[in-house]
């Protein structure tokens, strides 16, 4: 079955790419430029994808969550900072 009309790919197609390492849409369409032009098969895309199949994407994960808080010893988000200014104020 199609999942990229514009560029004739196939769900084989982009499974294939997937077995080969492939683990967001976006690899896909460097592969084969589906979902590169109309956008309405990245969905599909993703869906035949899955969530958490790539061993990367789950090195990413692990990495991303990790990470928390700020940095130290950065200030508090508008701590020091001038006031908001609206577009409308300011003339």
């Amino acid at each position: 079955m199609y999942v990229c009309s514009c560029f004739g790919v196939t769900e084989q197609q982009v499974r294939k790419h997937a077995d080969e390492g492939a683990c967001t849409p976006r690899q896909i369409a460097s592969a084969c430029k589906a979902g590169t032009d109309c956008g309405g098969c990245v969905r599909r895309i993703q869906a035949l994808l899955g969530r958490g199949d790539c061993p990367r994407r789950d090195l990413l994960d692990q990495k991303q969550g990790s990470v928390a808080g700020p940095a130290i010893g950065a200030a508090p988000v508008g701590a020091g900072t001038s006031p908001d200014i609206r577009l409308s104020d300011a003339a």
